[in-house]
């Protein structure tokens, strides 16, 4: 009797990456070790809804710029792919919309969403987060003193369909986007937080100068 092949494990990891730096491949690199993940998509957001309201309308770099940033971060780890799916979707990005697209396409892959603490505790604004729960499996990345903590809407409906979600253990890197834009405007070297290939790239195309 043939043996069912185990079901593909792959991450989800979305941000705006504007810019990616050192902190989200840290986390991504966990991802794959504690996830016992196969592969690890990165998805640079094309209109983050949330993330623009919070900057008050700050535009962000483009997309083109951006993709190459968080490529220029991967290489070398062969589990690490750039998916484009969100960047060439017209509207806002919606993190359901892409899962929904990934299911039809993969069917039988399992699939993992990873946020940070904050994003966790916001879930249930998120458009059908519901759904979205029972899609995939939530691993929420925190440091080893913070304790991961959803809003009461979403722990009552973990509980009720008998849902878990998987805490990623993460080093303590305190590096934020903001932080380098503003290194950046003051001129200042960013490389120990992005790394020389992203540093090179926004300084060859005069990112964030401004």
């Amino acid at each position: 009797m043939a043996v069912s092949p185990k079901p593909t494990r792959t991450g989800l990891f979305g941000g705006s990456f504007d810019p990616v730096h050192l902190a989200h491949l840290s986390l991504a690199q966990c991802a794959l070790q504690q996830l016992q993940l196969d592969r690890l998509l990165w998805l640079p957001a094309g209109r983050p809804w949330q993330k623009l309201a919070q900057k008050g309308g700050r535009g962000l770099a483009s997309p083109e710029h951006r993709r190459a940033m968080v490529e220029l971060m991967v290489q070398g780890e062969p589990r690490f792919a750039v998916d484009d799916s969100e960047l060439e979707r017209d509207g806002a990005s919606y993190t359901i919309d892409t899962v929904r697209a990934r299911l039809a396409a993969h069917p039988g892959e399992q699939l993992f969403l990873l946020i940070g603490q904050d994003q966790y505790e916001r879930l249930h604004t998120w458009r059908d987060w519901r759904e979205l729960l029972r899609l995939v499996t939530v691993a929420v990345a925190a440091r080893a003193d913070q304790e991961i903590q959803a809003s009461a809407e979403v722990q009552d409906f973990l509980q009720q369909q008998a849902l878990g979600t998987q805490r990623l253990a993460m080093p303590a890197l305190h590096i934020s986007s903001t932080q380098v834009r503003e290194m950046v405007a003051r001129a200042q070297d960013i490389r120990p937080l992005v790394g020389d290939a992203v540093a090179g790239y926004i300084a060859q195309h005069r990112l964030y100068s401004e």
